[in-house]
C-alpha cells in the first residue's frame, strides 16, 4: 500500500507515461503503469512533475520590507543599501519573523521548498540571525532554509563583523559569505576573501560570496575566491554569487579565469532580475545590462544557478517568489533561447542550485524524497515559457498546495460561445 500515486507524468528529461509511487515521504517506485493501491491518487494527465524550485541566492530578513523607512528613489545598489542601514536600527525580532513567514507561504504556493538566505550580521545584536533561525525551525516541515552568515557592510570595513560572523556561525548558521568588492580597498577585498575561506574551511562549512557585483572589470576577486578554494581542498563547496564584473572583463582575462573555477570547484550563481536592474546605472548608452556570463561560464563546465535574490525589499520592489518568472529573465538576457538552453536555465532554478545547497535526496528517482511540483506545463521549455501554474505542491509525500489551472473561457462575436480552453 502507497501513500500517493502520482499517475502519467513527463519529467524533466523528456520521460513520458511514467507513475510515481511515495511511501513514508520517499519516492519508492517510478514506472509506467504502476499497479499498486494507494491512499491518495494524482493524475497529472501527462503534464510536467519535477522536483521542486531552489533559490540559490535570496535575502529573507530584508524581503517584503518595501517603502521601509522609505522609498528607493535612485533604484540603485548603493541608496538600497544605505536605506537597509537606516532600517536596521528599527527592526524588531516579530517583524522579521512575520516578514519571513509570509513570504515563504509565497514560495511553498510556487513550488519553491529550498532556499539559500543570506542574514546580515553585521548588525552587533544579531536580531535578523536570530529571526531567520527561528524562521529556519518553524518551516523545517515543508522548506528547506539554509542560511549564510553575510558581512553586509563589510568584513573588514564593519569594526564588529569577525566577531558577528563568528558568533553567527556559532548560533547554527550553515554557510559562511562575504562581500570582498565592499570592501575599502582591493587588497582588504582579497585579504577577507583569505580569511572568510580559511575559517570555512576549518570549520568544514560552505562558503558563498557576494563577489564582484560590480560594472568595474578590475574587480577580480572572484580569481581570489578561486585561488583559496583550490589551496584549501574547498572544491564543490565555494560559490560566488553575482560575478557581474565578468559582464564587463575583457576576454582574454576570461578565457583564464573560466578554467580557474572549473577546476577549483567554485559555483557560480546569477540574479537575472536584480543583476539587469542595478547594474549599468553609471552608463549611457550603450547600456550594460551586467548579468554574468552565463553560456559561456556553462560551456566551462561551471555550474550555473539563477537565484531570484530579492522581492519587495530596499533594492526591488518587485518580485513574488516565483523561479520561473527569474529563469524566463535569465534566458532572455543571456540569450539562451536554444531549446537546449531554455532547459539549462530550467536546471538552473532546480537541480543545479540543489546541488550548490547539498540538497541530500533531491530528484525524482526511486530513493529520493518525495518533495515534487506538479506544473501546467508539457516540458520545462513551456513551464518557463507560461511561467505554468504549480497545480499541486508535495513535500514528504503530502499536497500542501494546490492551485486551479489557467483556464480561458472565451464568448467572441462569430466564434460561438462558451469555449474553454487552456491558455497557451
Amino acid at each position: 500500500m502507497l501513500d500517493l500515486v502520482i499517475r502519467n507524468c513527463t519529467l524533466a528529461d523528456g520521460r513520458s507515461g511514467l507513475d510515481i509511487g511515495i511511501r513514508d515521504g520517499r519516492i519508492v517506485a517510478l514506472e509506467a503503469h504502476l499497479a499498486a493501491e494507494a491512499g491518495e491518487t494524482l493524475d497529472a494527465a501527462g503534464q510536467l512533475v519535477s522536483a521542486p524550485f531552489v533559490d540559490a541566492h535570496f535575502h529573507m530578513d530584508s524581503t517584503l520590507s518595501f517603502g521601509l523607512p522609505r522609498v528607493n528613489l535612485s533604484g540603485t545598489l548603493l541608496e538600497g543599501i544605505a536605506l537597509w542601514g537606516e532600517l536596521k536600527p528599527h527592526l524588531t525580532q516579530e517583524a522579521l519573523v512575520e516578514r519571513a513567514m509570509a513570504y515563504c507561504d509565497w514560495a511553498v504556493a510556487k513550488g519553491l521548498l529550498a532556499i539559500r538566505s543570506h542574514v546580515d550580521v553585521c548588525d552587533d545584536r544579531l536580531l535578523a540571525v536570530e529571526a531567520l533561525l527561528h524562521v529556519r525551525e518553524r518551516v523545517r516541515p515543508y522548506l528547506d532554509l539554509q542560511l549564510v552568515a553575510f558581512p553586509q557592510d563589510g568584513l573588514l570595513r564593519s569594526p564588529n563583523a569577525l566577531a558577528n560572523l563568528t558568533r553567527a556561525l556559532d548560533m547554527g548558521v550553515d554557510v559562511v559569505g562575504g562581500i570582498p568588492h565592499f570592501e575599502r580597498t582591493m587588497a582588504d577585498g582579497a585579504e577577507s576573501v583569505r580569511m572568510l575561506c580559511e575559517l570555512a574551511a576549518a570549520r568544514g562549512l560552505r562558503v558563498d560570496m557576494h563577489c564582484d557585483e560590480t560594472d568595474d572589470p578590475m574587480s577580480r576577486h572572484i580569481e581570489t575566491l578561486a585561488f583559496h578554494a583550490q589551496r584549501l581542498g574547498m572544491q564543490g563547496r565555494v560559490t560566488g554569487s553575482h560575478l557581474t564584473s565578468m559582464h564587463s572583463m575583457d576576454n582574454y582575462y576570461v578565457s583564464k579565469l573560466l578554467p580557474l573555477m572549473r577546476e577549483s570547484g567554485v559555483a557560480a550563481i546569477a540574479n537575472p532580475l536584480i543583476n539587469i536592474t542595478l547594474q549599468g546605472r553609471h552608463d549611457t548608452y550603450p547600456k550594460r545590462r551586467g548579468m554574468t556570463r552565463v553560456p559561456e561560464l556553462l560551456a566551462a563546465g561551471v555550474p550555473v544557478a539563477f537565484g531570484h535574490d530579492c522581492v519587495m525589499d530596499p533594492w526591488y520592489g518587485l518580485g513574488s517568489g516565483d523561479m520561473l518568472e527569474v529563469a524566463h529573465m535569465g534566458l532572455h538576457v543571456a540569450q539562451m533561447t536554444g531549446q537546449d538552453a531554455i532547459r539549462a536555465c530550467f536546471r538552473a532554478v532546480t537541480s543545479t542550485p540543489a546541488g550548490i545547497l547539498g540538497l541530500e535526496g533531491y530528484g525524482v528517482e526511486p530513493g529520493c524524497r518525495a518533495d515534487l511540483v506538479l506544473l501546467q506545463a508539457r516540458d520545462p521549455v513551456e513551464a518557463i515559457r507560461l511561467r505554468a501554474v504549480r497545480l499541486a505542491v508535495i513535500r514528504a509525500g503530502k499536497v500542501i498546495s494546490r492551485m486551479a489551472p489557467a483556464v480561458a473561457v472565451l464568448d467572441l462575436p462569430g466564434r460561438g460561445g462558451g469555449t474553454s480552453f487552456q491558455l497557451g
